[in-house]
């Protein structure tokens, strides 16, 4: 089934696709991120920081996921799956 990324998509070297994940025109995937099978991530869609996305799911235009939190109690620490702490 393999990867499809459209040919105006830009994604760094580091990020790692499953099967039949589809990134289409205009994405940005950053170098920390997983994604998981047979997603699909439509036009405009921006993924960044560690982020982890499981399997089959649909990401709609101009989506943004990984970025810095919106929110003014962040001060910058790390909040990606790396920091992940289990209870």
């Amino acid at each position: 089934m393999g990867v499809e990324i459209h040919p105006t998509a830009i994604v760094a070297k580091g990020a790692e696709f499953a099967d039949g994940v589809e990134v289409g025109p205009f994405c940005v995937i950053g170098e920390n991120v997983r994604i998981g099978a047979d997603t699909k991530i439509k036009s405009h869609v921006v993924v960044l920081g560690a982020t982890e996305i499981g399997a089959r799911n649909e990401i709609w235009p101009f989506a943004v996921l990984g970025g810095p939190p919106q929110h003014t109690a962040y001060k910058g620490e790390d909040t990606g799956w790396s920091s992940a702490t289990t209870t």
